[in-house]
Formats: C-alpha cells, sequence, structure tokens
C-alpha cells in the first residue's frame, strides 16, 4: 500500500514537469528571481564553490522568509563551531533566497530544492553530499524522504509545527505521509501539541525544543528604517498596519472602513502589506477602484496628508513596518488561512490584534493572547473597532507593549534547546558553538 501510493505521488509530479517552468516564468513576472537557475529546481547544479569549505555539509532547508530568518541563530552556532561545516541553504520561494543571501551573503552555499521526483532528489543529494539535512517547520516531501534514507543522509524537522488540520490531512494519506514521518532521524517540535501529532502519526525521537523565531533579534538597520518611515509618514499620525494580507483581506479591511469611518481616530492612516509581492499591483487596482486615496512606499517619498492608505508594495521591510506602527493586525487570519507569524510585532513592540484563524501559529498565539501581549478580534468591522480604540489609548498600547516584552523574554531559548539536542547527533559537541 505504501509503495503504491508514493508511485501514484511520483507519476502525479511526473505529469506536471512539462508545466513546472511555465508556472516559474508566471511568477517571474512579479518576482524575478525565480527566472534563476531554473535547471536547479530539476537536480542541473553547478559545481559548488570554493567557498564552500573543506569540512563536513550541513544542508538546511528553509522554505521562505519567516523559516529563513528563524534559522539564523542556529547558522551562528553551526559557524562557530571548530571546525566549521559548510553550510548548504535551500529555498522554494524567490524571497526566502533573497533574505538568506542578505542575512549570510557568502558565507553559506546556496541552492534551490529539487522538485519532489526521484531523479532530480538524487542529483541533488549526489552533487552537495550533505552529512545531514535540517528541514525548517513543515517542509516534509516523500521522495525527498525516501531517498535521502536510500542515501544514508538523516534527516531532522527542526522548530517543527503541525496543525490540528494538518494532522488530519496527513492521516487521511497515511499511506504516504507515515512513511515520510518514520524516515526521519528525528524531530524537535515547537510545542508538546506539535511533537504528540507527529509522533501519533509516525514520527520518531521526537522532542520539544520550542519556536526559533523567539530567538530572532529585530535588526537595528530594520529599526532605524522604521524610524525613517515613521518619519516619512509623519510622527503624529497615528499609525495602523494591516499586515501579511491574504487574498480577499484587503478587501474585507476596506469594507470595514468605509462602515465605520469615524471608529479610527482623525488622520490615521492605514498602512496595508499584502503578504505575496505578486499582488501588489492588484490591491493597487483595488484601492483606486474604491476611490482610497493612497500612496506606495515604493515610491519612497513622504507620504501626502490626504492618504488613507499606505500600499506597503517592498520587500524585506516587515520589521520596518511593525517598528513604524502605533497598532498592527497580522493578517492570514481574518479568513481561514490559519494567520502568519505574530512573534515580529511582539519582538517590535507594537500593540499587536488578530484574526479568529491562527490554527497556523495555534500556541503562539493563545498563549500571547492569555498574556496581554496580543487582542483577538472576531472579524474585519471588530478589527477598526479595536484598533480605533488602541491608536486613542496611549497607556493601553504601552501596557501591551510591556506583556508582549515579557511574553518574548519568557519564550527564549529555543536555540539553546535545540542546539543541545542537535549537535550530538550531528557529531558536534554541544559546547562547541557556545
Amino acid at each position: 500500500m505504501e509503495r503504491a501510493a508514493r508511485l501514484l505521488y511520483t507519476l502525479l509530479w511526473w505529469l506536471a514537469l512539462p508545466l513546472l517552468p511555465l508556472r516559474l516564468l508566471w511568477r517571474a513576472r512579479s518576482e524575478p528571481g525565480y527566472r534563476a537557475r531554473i535547471g536547479e529546481r530539476f537536480g542541473h547544479y553547478a559545481d559548488p564553490p570554493s567557498r564552500a569549505g573543506p569540512g563536513r555539509r550541513i544542508w538546511i532547508h528553509a522554505v521562505s522568509v519567516g523559516e529563513t530568518r528563524a534559522i539564523a541563530p542556529l547558522v551562528e552556532r553551526l559557524r562557530a563551531c571548530d571546525p566549521p561545516p559548510s553550510i548548504l541553504l535551500t529555498h522554494t520561494t524567490a524571497t526566502g533566497r533573497e533574505t538568506g543571501r542578505a542575512l549570510f551573503g557568502d558565507a553559506v552555499l546556496q541552492a534551490w530544492l529539487p522538485y519532489d521526483v526521484p531523479f532530480a532528489v538524487r542529483r541533488f543529494l549526489a552533487r552537495f553530499r550533505p552529512h545531514a539535512g535540517l528541514l525548517v517547520e513543515t517542509e516534509l516531501w516523500p521522495n525527498l524522504a525516501a531517498t535521502a534514507a536510500e542515501a544514508g543522509v538523516p534527516l531532522y524537522l527542526v522548530n517543527a509545527r503541525l496543525s490540528e488540520r494538518s494532522a488530519r490531512g496527513y492521516a487521511r494519506i497515511a499511506p504516504l505521509s507515515r512513511p515520510m514521518l518514520r524516515s526521519l532521524a528525528g524531530v524537535a517540535a515547537q510545542a508538546e501539541a506539535d511533537a504528540q501529532r507527529l509522533h501519533a502519526l509516525g514520527a520518531r525521537d521526537v522532542t520539544v525544543t520550542g519556536n526559533l523565531k523567539f530567538d530572532v533579534p529585530v535588526p537595528d538597520a530594520l529599526r532605524e528604517r522604521g524610524r525613517e518611515l515613521r518619519s516619512a509618514i509623519g510622527r503624529d499620525r497615528p499609525v495602523l498596519l494591516i499586515a501579511s494580507t491574504r487574498d480577499g483581506e484587503e478587501a474585507l479591511v476596506l469594507d470595514a472602513m468605509s462602515r465605520a469611518d469615524r471608529a479610527l481616530p482623525a488622520g490615521t492612516l492605514v498602512v496595508i502589506v499584502p503578504r505575496h509581492p505578486q499582488r501588489f499591483d492588484a490591491v493597487a487596482a483595488l484601492l483606486r477602484e474604491r476611490g482610497v486615496t493612497s500612496a506606495r512606499r515604493s515610491a519612497d517619498a513622504p507620504v501626502p496628508a490626504e492618504a488613507r492608505v499606505l500600499l506597503g508594495d517592498s520587500m524585506g521591510e516587515m520589521f520596518a513596518y511593525y517598528a513604524a506602527a502605533d497598532v498592527a493586525f497580522v493578517g492570514g487570519s481574518l479568513l481561514p488561512l490559519g494567520g502568519q507569524n505574530l512573534i515580529e510585532p511582539l519582538a517590535a513592540g507594537t500593540a499587536t490584534l488578530i484574526g479568529p484563524h491562527t490554527f497556523n501559529f495555534a500556541q503562539a498565539s493563545d498563549a500571547a493572547v492569555v498574556a496581554g501581549a496580543a487582542r483577538r478580534v472576531g472579524d474585519a468591522d471588530e478589527l477598526v473597532r479595536v484598533g480605533g480604540q488602541l491608536l486613542a489609548d496611549a497607556p493601553a498600547r504601552e501596557h501591551m507593549r510591556a506583556n508582549a516584552e515579557a511574553f518574548i523574554a519568557a519564550h527564549r531559548g529555543a536555540v539553546d534547546r535545540l542546539w543541545a539536542w542537535l549537535a550530538p547527533r550531528l557529531g558536534f559537541s554541544p559546547a562547541a558553538g557556545d
């Protein structure tokens, strides 16, 4: 049954392969990075450059921006070993690859993870010959797991999370998911609930080390960029940030604003930052259709006083947006999409709101609400109403900021716990990365 399930899965990939280059070129219209090194997606890699170093190679796969930032403290632990290993960093998204380049420069090798077909995965493993692989959060692929096991490359799932909803999905395809999870050399989960779900689905050597994102500091350069952005907006102007929005959420917020135009203090600027850059122009068109006076961050100019909305159409500035805002709402949570990372605005000291749908970050979201570090709203109307109340209440915002600071401090230390568990499995001393 398990063999038949993987054969069917692989057949579906083979059927899709001829269309995948077209999909990459389509995405490259708004994100040119997808046009780079397309051959790597199919396992065609140039020889690794000399900067890779002579030591054993540790491969880390971080699909996109959030995962790449989260593993920065772990990369520093690896680089502090004597001798340091060569680090290979793979991504799936263009923004993830750009973030990796910005964070680590030439200190790591970078490549695309190949599509999950056996021939491409075998080429990838043969080219780079990693000593071990670290998959971040939920990046699990059946052929990758099986081929790595055949090649003797242990795979560890780190900073792992698995929502109840996703666990039900994995259970429905158990002949495919169970051998994949069973093949992992170990799992370091964010929370006990994640660990229990992964273990029940077949994972072994499961431990709880916490969420690495609590250990990621806000970069000083982005704090400064946030101050510059706030100057461009106007320091006395109330700022409500609607961050990481997904398709459909911007319309909900604009509708709520029109229904309660007096809920926000006079002069409030609403900053909308879509989650995906390919949607920047679509959201700009939506603002024009609604007759909303707006400006674009990409203009890199002072925001006109008459603008009601600033469209955050820039890359790599999310921390800066959070630092510039008085109140921030974390998107992906108005609709049943699971929500985005709320740790970033908490770390920036911004009063934080989340919607009803946060199953991708359930443990962190629920704990933040209990701690008074964040507030949950039920819909877009409540978002506008509560956001307006907080904008008008500086003591309430300061109270949330203090709660957030304490909440972040209480949850730090995940990188220490992960390194203590992981280092001996990789052949390093836990003291080597200190």
